[in-house]
């Protein structure tokens, strides 16, 4: 059988529990009008009266007063399923995926005002190198990586960074490095899976003709082991801009608004919560130039 209108049965159910077309009206926020008709659709849809007018009154006919007895619970059970709901989508934390470099030098230090504001969300972080997708019931919201050397595509960019290559100062010290091929000496440090060091060559003219010295590790370890002195490597100059300002990296070479981080998510509707975090981001680097 083909349920009637939901918004019938809702005014219906108003009417009964209130006594008065008028009261269940203002509960509704609706007409007097509105819930009369809708009533009067009910009833011929179900081919028998439902509310009987007496006086300035009403009262429920017997099957009226059997169907809203059936709402009453019917709209309860509703009510406490959306609520069981609600509370778990509330209390669900909300996890980022992102690149171990992103978290440990740029998301982390600003983490804390994000707690302290919203104190009732719970983040849950997994830097990763890998490419995590974004399923139901998985990681909500993923900070990717561009470069120009890449179709950027219809992204809304988070961060539009310089790329640099550098080094720390006892490294580089006393070395002639104005040119690409110059670094070919140096060891370099890349994440691991990557080629970074390779690619950076090519991309400036460079063939390698002999094997490059290259330790590749966890990005998040790469930004301890460069500023130790263990070898150079390329990344997001908003990760290292106090330690350049500072002398304590030395910017080899610089490529200009190179790197676009962007957020993208989870299709399909977002949790409250979610929606909260992915505009904390924003308001955190909403398309600046670092």
């Amino acid at each position: 059988m083909k349920l009637p209108s939901l918004n019938g049965l809702r005014a219906f159910s108003a009417v009964a529990a209130a006594g008065s077309f008028t009261l269940a009206a203002e509960r509704l926020n609706v007409t007097h009008a509105a819930v009369s008709q809708q009533v009067r659709l009910l009833e011929d849809r179900l081919g028998t009266p439902l509310v009987n007018r007496v006086g300035r009154g009403i009262e429920l006919t017997e099957e009226g007063a059997a169907l809203a007895r059936d709402l009453e619970i019917g709209f309860a059970t509703i009510g406490r399923g959306v609520e069981r709901l609600t509370d778990g989508l509330s209390n669900r934390p909300v996890q980022i995926t992102m690149s171990p470099a992103f978290a440990v030098e740029w998301l982390l230090p600003r983490i804390a005002a994000f707690q302290q504001a919203n104190p009732d969300i719970t983040l849950m972080l997994n830097p990763t190198a890998d490419l995590v997708e974004l399923k139901p019931g998985g990681v909500d919201v993923a900070i990717r990586y561009r470069d120009k050397r890449r179709p950027v595509g219809d992204i809304e960019p988070l961060l539009l960074s310089d790329m640099v290559l550098i080094g720390a100062p006892e490294l580089v010290a006393g070395r002639k490095l104005s040119h690409a091929a110059d670094l070919m000496d140096l060891p370099w440090l890349q994440e691991l899976g990557t080629n970074e060091a390779a690619e950076w060559l090519t991309y400036h003219g460079v063939v390698p003709d002999r094997s490059l010295v290259v330790h590749q590790m966890p990005g998040n370890l790469i930004m301890s082991a460069v500023r130790r002195g263990d070898g150079i490597t390329f990344t997001s100059r908003a990760f290292f801009q106090k330690d350049i300002e500072a002398g304590r990296m030395v910017e080899l070479f610089s490529e200009k608004l190179f790197g676009v981080y962007y957020i993208e998510t989870r299709p399909g509707v977002l949790r409250p919560a979610v929606k909260t975090f992915v505009n904390w981001l924003k308001s955190q680097a909403a398309v600046v130039t670092a």
